[in-house]
């Protein structure tokens, strides 16, 4: 079967089956075009609460299929790959956070979105990357323990001074392995081109960028610029989507290695067999892990995430 005739397939499946598809910015291009919602992880999460479908089939990881669902209880949520997880997701353990939290009386835990249902439980707020230091500096309390990410923590702790910031060594592997020599490797090839990086990375990388924000918002950034040529900073598949958005000017990724494994492992055949019913998994959460979860998205939503 064609790529075109497997998306036609899945075009005709989807609205026989009352479907909503959800993609994450990360997934492949053949897969972008025939989703009815595309973004980051949260906004996702929100596009799908406020969509009339009964069924959500989300082309991404785990924990976003996980974050729909607790937003929309009253719908079924699908994952299309079964296998696509998160390595900073899964990292920390709710067993292992409520060890580390008395480590750090007196602190609040916010938890980056990028964490499992089961863990958020644990926490007291969500934050985005995009809404991270507006919450953090909203929240009343003094001092933050900040999870999983310390790359983004520590971004988010450099524009809020006056607050204590504790992290946790996890974060995304992906992000987390470019180092300054690979910006001044890409910088030597594209001497014209503006660094838009992800806070994921490093500090040394977040340093040197010209823009920094969330996916959604570096693809905004690129596509409002004057400038012609621009070094990416995060998954490279936003490299390619930005080459269809934008064929006149010209976009290069930090590294080769900035290729999540997870985000890819989401085929158009996934998507086909989940709407036949041959594929995919349906997302089911107890109840209990509904409402903590649920209360800790609440709280960012409070606190304009």
């Amino acid at each position: 079967m064609k790529v075109h005739e497997l998306q036609g397939e899945i075009m005709r499946l989807k609205k026989e089956k009352d479907v909503c598809i959800l993609a994450h910015a990360y997934q492949s291009e053949p897969i972008l075009e025939i989703a009815d919602h595309v973004g980051d992880s949260y906004g996702l999460s929100v596009q799908a609460s406020g969509d009339a479908h009964s069924n959500m089939v989300m082309c991404g990881v785990r924990f976003m299929a996980e974050t729909c669902k607790v937003l929309s209880p009253g719908k079924r949520v699908y994952l299309a790959n079964p296998a696509a997880g998160c390595p900073m997701a899964e990292q920390l353990s709710p067993g292992s956070l409520r060890e580390l939290k008395e480590q750090y009386p007196g602190y609040v835990v916010v938890a980056y979105i990028n964490t499992t249902a089961a863990l958020k439980t644990e926490c007291d707020v969500c934050v985005t990357s995009s809404s991270a230091v507006q919450i953090c500096r909203a929240m009343p309390e003094k001092k933050i323990l900040f999870i999983p990410d310390p790359n983004l923590g520590h971004y988010v702790a450099g524009q809020i001074p006056e607050k204590t910031f504790a992290f946790w060594q996890g974060g995304c592997p992906r992000h987390a392995c470019m180092t300054r020599r690979d910006v001044e490797a890409a910088r030597a090839l594209h001497p014209d081109a503006l660094l838009l990086v992800h806070p994921e990375c490093r500090g040394e990388v977040v340093r040197e960028a010209d823009y920094i924000g969330s996916t959604t918002g570096i693809m905004s950034y690129a596509k409002r610029s004057d400038a012609g040529e621009f070094i990416i900073g995060t998954e490279i598949s936003i490299v390619e989507h930005l080459q269809y958005q934008c064929p006149d000017k010209r976009f290069y990724p930090l590294s080769a290695n900035l290729t999540c494994p997870d985000m890819r492992a989401t085929t158009l055949m996934d998507v086909y067999h989940c709407l036949r019913g041959t594929g995919g998994e349906e997302i089911l959460l107890p109840e209990e892990t509904m409402e903590g979860a649920g209360r800790c998205i609440r709280r960012m939503i409070e606190l304009g995430g």
